[in-house]
C-alpha cells in the first residue's frame, strides 16, 4: 500500500472517516425494525423519520460548506457538531412517540448532516492522489460492517433486541469518540477567497453534464430509503432471523470495504467516470431484481454485495467526480452541493416516496414485498438509461505534470502535516 501522505495524517483521517460511518451505521439499517415493532409505528411515520437526516441534508451540509470555505477551520466545525449530536442521540434513545422521535432526531440531523460533506473535504484537501484516497474511503464500509456485527454480538449476548434503542446508544458514544479524533486532523483552514462558495457551486449546475449529474445522482441515491426503510423487515418476513439482519446487511459494507480500493483504482482507471457510475446503478436494478423474486433466502443474503458495490462505483465515485470538477475554492461547498442533491432531496423524497409504497401495499401488517421493491426497479432502470445517454463525464483537462523529482517534492510539501491547504 503506497501512501502519497505522512502516516500521521493517513491515520487521522482513516479515524475520522471510520468513526463517520460507524455513527451512520449504528441506527441507519435497523432502527425502522424498532420502530415498525417495538414503537408500533406506521410506514409512513417510519419514513418522516427516516426523512428527517434527508430534511437536514438539504439546509445544514451548504450552511456547513460555506463556513468551512470562508470562516472556520473544519475539523471544528466537525468536533463541535458531533459533541452536540452525542446528546441528542441520548434523547433519541428515550422517545417512544412519533412526535418525540421525529424532533429530536430532526435536530440531531442537523448537526450530522453538516458533517458528512466536511469530511469529504479534509480528505480532499490534504490527499489528491486517487489510490490514496481509496485507502481512506475503505474504512466507511469497514466501519459499517463492524458496526453490524458488534451490534448482532451485542444483541446475541442479551439474548435478543430488546426495543431496539441500543442502536442509538451505540451511534452516541461513537459520536463522543469522534469529536475528540476531530480534533487530531491536520489543520484545514477556508480558503477565505473571494465570492460566495455556494452560489459559484450553484453555478456549475449551468453545465449540461454536470446537471444530468446531479439530478440523476438524486433519483438514484433516493432510492437508497427503499433499501434501508425496507431490508430489515423484509428478511425478516423471508424467514432470515431478526437477530441476524444486522449482520446479513453488514455483508453489504464488507463487500463495500473489498470494491472501494478497486473501483477507485483498477475499475474508475479503465472505465472513466461515466461507465462506472452506470456500472454502480445497474447493479442496485439487479439487486431489487432478486428482492422482487423474494427467494430463496440465502439469495437475498448473497445479493447484499450487489448494494456494497453500487454505492462505491455511484455514490463514492460521485463525491470524487464532484471534487474533481471543482475548483479549490469551493472545495467544500462543491461537497455540501452533491450530499445536499443526493443525502438531502434524493433521501427525503425516497423516504416519502417508500413510507407511501410501504403503506399502499401492506394489509394487516403484512406487507406485498414483489409489489413494493417493484418500484424502485423500475426508476433506478429508467435513471441508469438516463446517465447511460445523456452524461458524458467530462473532466477538467489534467496539466502537464512537473519533473519527477519536482513532483515528489511537491506532494511532500502538499501533505505535510504542518502544511496550509487553500
Amino acid at each position: 500500500m503506497n501512501l502519497n501522505v505522512s502516516l500521521e495524517v493517513y491515520v487521522a483521517l482513516s479515524a475520522v472517516m471510520f468513526l463517520e460511518y460507524a455513527i451512520w451505521g449504528a441506527w441507519a439499517p435497523v432502527l425502522a425494525a424498532r420502530l415498525l415493532g417495538p414503537l408500533k409505528m406506521t410506514g409512513k411515520q417510519t419514513g418522516w423519520i427516516y426523512s428527517t437526516l434527508p430534511i437536514a441534508c438539504i439546509v445544514s451540509p451548504l450552511v456547513a460548506g460555506q463556513v468551512a470555505d470562508k470562516w472556520l477551520n473544519t475539523e471544528w466545525i466537525l468536533a463541535v457538531c458531533h459533541l452536540v449530536g452525542a446528546v441528542l442521540l441520548f434523547v433519541v434513545a428515550k422517545q417512544r412517540t412519533f412526535g418525540g422521535n421525529f424532533v429530536a432526531m430532526l435536530l440531531y440531523s442537523l448537526c450530522y448532516g453538516a458533517t458528512l460533506p466536511l469530511v469529504n473535504a479534509v480528505l480532499f484537501a490534504h490527499v489528491s492522489d486517487p489510490a490514496t484516497q481509496s485507502w481512506v474511503f475503505i474504512w466507511a464500509p469497514v466501519a459499517w460492517a463492524l458496526v453490524g456485527y458488534a451490534l448482532t454480538g451485542w444483541r446475541v449476548l442479551r439474548k435478543g433486541e430488546g426495543e431496539g434503542s441500543d442502536c442509538l446508544v451505540f451511534a452516541a458514544i461513537l459520536s463522543v469518540l469522534m469529536a475528540v479524533c476531530c480534533l487530531a486532523l491536520p489543520a484545514t483552514p477556508p480558503a477565505g477567497k473571494g465570492g460566495v462558495p455556494i452560489v459559484d457551486a450553484l453555478a456549475m449546475l449551468g453545465r449540461f453534464d454536470f446537471a444530468v449529474f446531479i439530478v440523476v445522482s438524486l433519483v438514484i441515491a433516493g432510492l437508497m430509503q427503499f433499501y434501508f426503510l425496507g431490508s430489515a423487515r423484509f428478511m425478516t418476513d423471508m424467514g432470515i432471523s431478526a437477530k441476524a439482519v444486522p449482520a446479513t446487511m453488514g455483508i453489504a459494507q464488507a463487500a463495500q470495504a473489498i470494491a472501494t480500493v478497486v473501483a477507485l483504482g483498477a475499475v474508475l482507471g479503465a472505465l472513466g467516470f461515466k461507465n462506472t457510475l452506470v456500472l454502480g446503478a445497474a447493479c442496485w436494478v439487479v439487486l431489487y431484481v432478486v428482492y422482487v423474486a423474494g427467494k430463496p433466502k440465502e439469495l437475498i443474503i448473497v445479493s447484499q454485495v450487489l448494494h456494497g458495490l453500487a454505492y462505491v462505483m455511484f455514490m463514492i465515485v460521485g463525491q470524487v467526480y464532484a471534487a474533481t470538477v471543482a475548483p479549490e475554492a469551493i472545495r467544500s461547498s462543491m461537497q455540501a452541493l452533491i450530499f445536499a442533491a443526493t443525502t438531502g432531496v434524493g433521501l427525503f423524497l425516497g423516504s416519502q416516496l417508500a413510507g407511501f409504497v410501504m403503506d399502499q401495499f401492506s394489509a394487516e401488517g403484512k406487507f406485498q414485498w414483489s409489489k413494493i421493491w417493484s418500484v424502485p426497479l423500475v426508476i433506478m432502470l429508467a435513471g441508469a438509461l438516463v446517465l447511460a445517454t445523456l452524461f458524458r463525464g467530462d473532466t477538467p483537462k489534467a496539466e502537464k505534470p512537473p519533473a519527477p523529482d519536482a513532483q515528489a517534492q511537491a506532494v511532500l510539501e502538499h501533505h505535510s502535516p504542518t502544511a496550509v491547504s487553500g
